[in-house]
């Protein structure tokens, strides 16, 4: 009499074990698909990804009227290749910005916006240059290598380019000299209708913090020469002439300059 009820207790425990075994083999097949359904929502890089063009568009829809209602679309700069790598130290330069860490995020500007100083007339404050020819600052050349420069003398400097008709200027390139780190000083960017600069007038960039060019106390910060350029936000102004200016750098009291873009639309 023992043994049979020993048997069913056994056979009971037995199925009771199978009963709750197959409970959590059928519970089992749940538990990944909570991190399937929150899956999507995790990467961080695609959240952060679109935020750069956004902002940029914000940028240019503010930078002038003229692009309103217009289709907005990524200018197509072609960078030289890098000839410095690492954060440049010890240079004594007040109101410097820091460096980004990664790739300037895409400047949108209206469709149909090109590069409008490629081969234009240049002249400059300094029409016989060091090193080089005028001429190489509009010629497309923007690696740093030697003879892709022009070398001005010391001291306050300009180059002018003559875009040869009025234009929406919606962004300005330069690049100084990017073969090493080096941050110059007084860069003024203007831009006018006629050669003289006399009326009408606009400035565009000035990071002279001390009015030492005599242009006016300029609020943009000083920035490390690198094979991406200064990209300049135009916003949108109109001009024939434009006037780079700059009043040596941190190595010696020369000036240089390897390209300038200016991007733009013909004014109907």
């Amino acid at each position: 009499m023992i043994r049979p009820q020993m048997n069913t207790i056994w056979i009971l425990c037995l199925c009771g074990g199978l009963l709750s075994s197959c409970q959590k083999s059928a519970e089992q097949p749940q538990q990944p698909q909570k991190p399937a359904v929150e899956q999507p929502a995790a990467p961080a890089p695609v959240a952060v990804q679109p935020a750069p063009a956004q902002a940029s568009q914000e940028k240019v829809a503010v930078a002038g009227e003229k692009a309103a209602g217009e289709e907005l679309v990524p200018l197509n700069i072609k960078l030289p290749k890098p000839m410095f790598v690492g954060t440049p130290t010890n240079l004594a330069v007040q109101n410097l910005e820091k460096p980004l860490g990664h790739p300037r995020p895409p400047f949108l500007a209206p469709a149909g916006t090109k590069n409008v100083a490629l081969k234009k007339p240049v002249t400059g404050s300094d029409e016989q240059p060091i090193i080089g020819e005028l001429v190489m600052v509009v010629d497309g050349d923007k690696e740093a290598a030697e003879g892709s420069f022009v070398e001005l003398g010391p001291n306050q400097q300009y180059v002018m380019i003559d875009l040869k008709g009025q234009f929406t200027i919606y962004a300005i390139m330069v690049w100084h000299y990017h073969k090493q780190a080096v941050v110059y000083h007084d860069v003024i960017v203007q831009v006018a209708v006629d050669p003289d600069f006399i009326a009408n007038v606009k400035t565009v960039f000035n990071n002279d913090i001390d009015n030492t060019s005599g242009k006016g106390v300029g609020k943009d910060m000083g920035y490390v020469e690198t094979s991406e350029g200064k990209l300049i936000d135009a916003k949108g102004v109109q001009g024939r002439y434009v006037r780079l200016y700059s009043r040596g750098n941190t190595a010696n009291d020369l000036n240089h300059y390897i390209e300038v873009e200016v991007y733009g639309k013909a004014v109907l």
